[in-house]
């Protein structure tokens, strides 16, 4: 194999080696600016004597503060060579040496385009703050972003659930079971424990401040209604938005980005009637029962403060209860997890089919999508509350 001679010389000119089909010349510049000049073909075969003369030229430029590469000599410069020129002018600027490519034309420039360096300016730039103006003009154009993307998703869920209603074999009637399971069976062990301590937690603290008036009985009714009309529903909703609500906008925003979406629409499924509205379904059927479980052990929590702590018969407790709560205090109950459980999966499936950008932007739209959730329950459940008590419910 033809090897490039170590020689240097002022002169550009003169080629290095005729046999290896390139030169690699150092010609000394103005005070401490060098220029490296490289003709001839340099391709991937040559690299090992490439290299060599490359690194013997850039040895005795070391005194050099800056250096140019001309390479409007070059004819050809394959990838192989060009990660190996890159490579070494990589190192000298890691030593604080400039060096800048000159003269590259045509296929040499587009090579060189692919293994060029970042330039440090341009770091420079990318970590500069931006002003309030601009932090302005981008949050305002994300939120009409965001509004749009919200917007297309109901418009196509109405025409998705008209379509179903037309034609009901249209949709993936096989997959609201596999989520009734998940988000209802799946959740059942947390709901309890978690109401169980609630109904617990809040007979106590009635307790101590009922004591004082001697009326402990009413331990019953503040933990009934309390548990019936707001802590029942609600508690149940935000742990079916930890667990389900985050599940489903990760799955879908996986599928995504993974373009298991665009498959499926290649295939002439909707997404929609495929994913979303089977999801919907599901959490609608579980969460009344999921209420009423957890009105009940809540309930129970109460019940055994008031045995054990506040010396009530097991018997008067219940009954006391039956005369606080209601049909009406369950059911409204009953009726916001409805709401909440449709709130629930709207914002997580539309949060994960709005996902872009990767692992990252599944991430950032599972944390979006249970943050939106949790106001999405209170709000409801304040809009519950002022026509509730606008009607004398």
């Amino acid at each position: 194999m033809p090897t490039a001679p170590a020689a240097t010389d002022t002169d550009p000119e003169r080629p290095r080696d005729e046999g290896a089909g390139f030169s690699v010349d150092l010609a000394e510049g103005r005070g401490a600016r060098a220029e490296l000049v490289l003709s001839g073909d340099i391709r991937l075969r040559d690299a090992a004597p490439f290299w060599s003369a490359l690194r013997e030229q850039l040895a005795k430029a070391a005194s050099a503060t800056s250096l140019d590469v001309d390479l409007s000599r070059v004819r050809t410069m394959e990838g192989g060579a060009t990660a190996l020129l890159v490579h070494a002018i990589g190192e000298l600027r890691a030593r604080g040496v400039e060096g800048e490519f000159r003269g590259a034309t045509g296929p040499v420039a587009d090579v060189l385009g692919l293994y060029a360096l970042p330039d440090k300016t341009d770091m420079r730039s990318k970590r500069k703050r931006e002003g309030l103006l601009e932090q302005i003009g981008r949050a305002t154009v994300g939120f009409f972003g965001e509004v749009k993307e919200v917007l297309a998703f109901v418009g196509e869920l109405v025409v998705s659930v008209l379509g179903v209603i037309r034609n009901p074999s249209s949709m993936n009637w096989g997959g609201v079971a596999p989520i009734m399971e998940r988000s209802g069976a799946d959740a059942l062990p947390i709901v309890l424990l978690i109401n169980f301590l609630v109904g617990f937690v809040m007979g106590f603290q009635g307790a101590v401040q009922l004591k004082q008036f001697g009326a402990n009985i009413f331990v019953a009714d503040l933990v009934g209604l309390a548990v019936a009309r707001e802590f029942g529903p609600l508690m149940a909703a935000i742990i079916v938005c930890g667990r389900s609500g985050a599940a489903f906008a990760a799955e879908i925003g996986t599928m995504k980005v993974s373009e298991e979406i665009d498959a499926l629409r290649t295939m002439g499924f909707s997404p929609v009637r495929y994913l979303v509205l089977p999801r919907i379904l599901g959490l609608m059927m579980v969460m009344p029962l999921l209420t009423l479980i957890a009105d009940g052990i809540a309930i129970f929590g109460g019940l055994l403060v008031g045995v054990f702590s506040l010396d009530l018969t097991v018997v008067g407790y219940l009954i006391e209860t039956q005369k606080a709560v209601t049909a009406w205090d369950v059911l409204s109950g009953v009726l916001k997890s409805v709401f909440f459980a449709s709130a629930i999966a709207l914002v997580a499936c539309q949060q994960g089919l709005a996902t872009s950008g990767g692992a990252e932007g599944v991430g950032r739209r599972t944390t979006s999508s249970v943050v939106a959730i949790l106001f999405s329950l209170i709000l409801i459940d304040a809009a519950f509350t002022v026509v509730f008590f606008a009607l004398g419910l």
